[in-house]
């Protein structure tokens, strides 16, 4: 889809449906002939305007025929099974003499901003514009961000209630996020640094000035960002352990139960031993004593057991702390 937008007298976009010089055109998703259409109307090479629908394009920037490309990474939101996914997507600002284009696989909230007027932008001013794109481009992390870190704690109140697969799975998910975004938070500094040499940059104070809200905004969300990494990993870490400690109380009980369970089993094995038990064949209760002594012994046997399982060793004498030794304040003089 291609979008043609040009500066109208009140300063606010407006839209046209012709390529006009000093417009901007808006490209989502385009096709093979949107591209090759856009490149005769700008005279932007086809190669530059395809590289930023690469998912796996990194950020950087490259001048060629008097075309400059700058590609940045930008945070989005996608729906799933589990939720909201957060993930990072490249996008393409190109400009030259006769236009700004920006490029991209999907729409972007800044880019929208922009045409809703939310967000001032003037298309006869490039560097203007890539600028104010990559404030709010930084400021978008920074939203996302808190966003992570608000489903991260719902998360967290919920595992402390029950603990579930599907909480562990969205943590995870977080973590991947997070990882993402670290990548690209660094990856667009880079990109920051590269338009700091812009000539325009350099000569106009309020370039300048919005060039370092950018640094500010950027440095912020890279830190924002690592610091929810840290949290989210010892999180992980910390359930991790709880898991394991859950799963050997489980299996201690386990054992106690098939313990405690042996003992019927082993009475009721008797019987088919050769062995004389009560009321069989006219034998007495006096006549079967090595029976009741061997369940005797038995039961013995098995409390003993629970007990050492359940609180240890009870003949284990404790531990006395070893005194010190005095020193002999007498000593001898030498």
């Amino acid at each position: 889809m291609v979008k043609f937008f040009i500066t109208a007298e009140n300063g606010a976009l407006k839209k046209t449906e012709f390529f006009e010089n000093d417009c901007w055109i808006d490209m989502v998703n385009p096709t093979d002939e949107e591209c090759e259409n856009a490149a005769k109307l700008s005279g932007v090479p086809e190669d530059m305007i395809k590289a930023a629908l690469d998912e796996e394009e990194r950020a950087r920037f490259e001048s060629d025929e008097g075309c400059n490309l700058f590609i940045v990474d930008c945070p989005i939101i996608e729906e799933g099974d589990s939720g909201d996914g957060y993930t990072t997507l490249p996008l393409g600002i190109i400009y030259n003499k006769k236009c700004i284009m920006t490029v991209c696989l999907k729409g972007n909230t800044v880019l929208k901003d922009f045409i809703t007027g939310r967000e001032r932008v003037y298309c006869d001013k490039p560097v203007h514009f890539a600028l104010t794109f990559m404030l709010g481009n930084a400021k978008r992390f920074l939203y996302c961000l808190k966003q992570i870190d608000r489903k991260n704690h719902r998360i967290q109140n919920e595992m402390g209630k029950t603990m579930r697969n599907e909480e562990i799975v969205q943590l995870l998910e977080l973590q991947n996020s997070l990882v993402y975004f670290s990548t690209s938070l660094n990856s667009n500094e880079r990109v920051h640094d590269r338009l700091s040499r812009v000539e325009a940059v350099q000569n106009q104070e309020d370039y300048k000035d919005l060039y370092d809200d950018i640094c500010i905004e950027n440095r912020q969300a890279i830190e924002t960002c690592n610091i929810y990494k840290n949290i989210l990993s010892v999180t992980m870490d910390a359930y991790g352990s709880i898991i394991s400690n859950n799963s050997n109380d489980n299996m201690r009980k386990l054992t106690i139960i098939t313990i405690l369970l042996a003992v019927p089993t082993m009475i009721a094995g008797f019987w088919g031993m050769n062995m004389p038990v009560p009321f069989q064949d006219g034998y007495s209760f006096l006549e079967t004593g090595w029976f009741w002594l061997v369940i005797l012994g038995s039961v013995l046997l098995t409390a003993t057991i629970a007990v050492f399982i359940v609180k240890g060793n009870p003949f284990r004498k404790p531990l006395k702390p070893k005194r010190k030794r005095k020193k002999d304040k007498d000593k001898k003089e030498k």
